[in-house]
């Protein structure tokens, strides 16, 4: 793949190149002799095979992940949300030690202590990471769910976008099963706060508890607005907001 460069941005295809658009900009590449019967049937494309299954795998698991936690991400996703998380989910899947090659799987992966480690402290908006927007440390009771933060103080613990005047946290307990592919969620409350120098002890308690089977994930998520006539507006479309994997169990 390459970059085009120069005034004209060229889009189509010449000669074996072609010239396209994507959200990286104008670039090209070579178009490949291989079709998709050959690397379905040669055995000599066995391992293409095998990581194609895979990373199907990972990207269903990725989507099952997204849409169990879309009500929080929807105020809070960078543009490759999607692939990053996808690429993450094909590490973790490699950590099956019991599967055949091409039939390992999140669902098997997930239960290992290292594999909930990786997914622990993902940031599904990577422009706006938790830690740099939040100094305060929290809590989270994996028994309830209930996050904590302690004697929050916005203007001191809060690092927020140039034009934030309020600021939201909230949280949510997810329950998913990348085996059976199904999930619960329930969101917490949300605690509003002036950015001033008022000190609250912020709690985030769920709903309830997720039912059914599956691995436990907890988010938090920091979301910025601006007073504007008595009426708080998103700034930027959401684009400051940080949502992160704090807990997996």
């Amino acid at each position: 793949m390459a970059r085009q460069k120069g005034i004209i941005k060229l889009k189509g295809t010449i000669g074996d190149i072609t010239f396209y658009q994507s959200q990286d900009g104008h670039l090209a590449k070579e178009r490949t002799s291989l079709d998709g019967d050959r690397i379905n049937t040669d055995p000599a494309f066995i391992r293409t095979r095998e990581n194609g299954q895979e990373f199907g795998e990972a990207a269903k698991d990725g989507k099952l992940l997204r849409d169990a936690l879309r009500p929080n991400m929807v105020t809070a996703h960078d543009k490759r949300v999607t692939s990053r998380l996808t690429q993450l989910l094909v590490k973790i899947l490699k950590l099956d030690s019991t599967s055949v090659r091409g039939a390992r799987s999140v669902g098997t992966a997930i239960s290992l202590p290292t594999a909930m480690g990786m997914l622990k402290g993902f940031n599904f908006n990577i422009n706006s990471i938790l830690g740099s927007v939040l100094l305060k440390p929290h809590a989270l009771n994996t028994g309830t769910g209930v996050i904590t933060i302690n004697g929050l103080v916005p203007i001191n613990d809060i690092i927020p976008p140039q034009g934030a005047t309020h600021v939201t946290l909230k949280g949510a307990w997810a329950k998913v099963d990348f085996a059976g592919k199904v999930y619960d969620m329930q969101q917490t409350n949300s605690v509003n706060l002036l950015i001033d120098g008022t000190s609250t002890n912020v709690v985030l308690t769920p709903g309830a508890a997720p039912t059914g089977p599956g691995t436990n994930i907890y988010v938090l998520q920091v979301e910025f607005f601006q007073l504007v006539n008595t009426v708080q507006y998103s700034l930027k479309n959401g684009a400051y907001n940080a949502l992160s994997i704090i807990g997996v169990a």
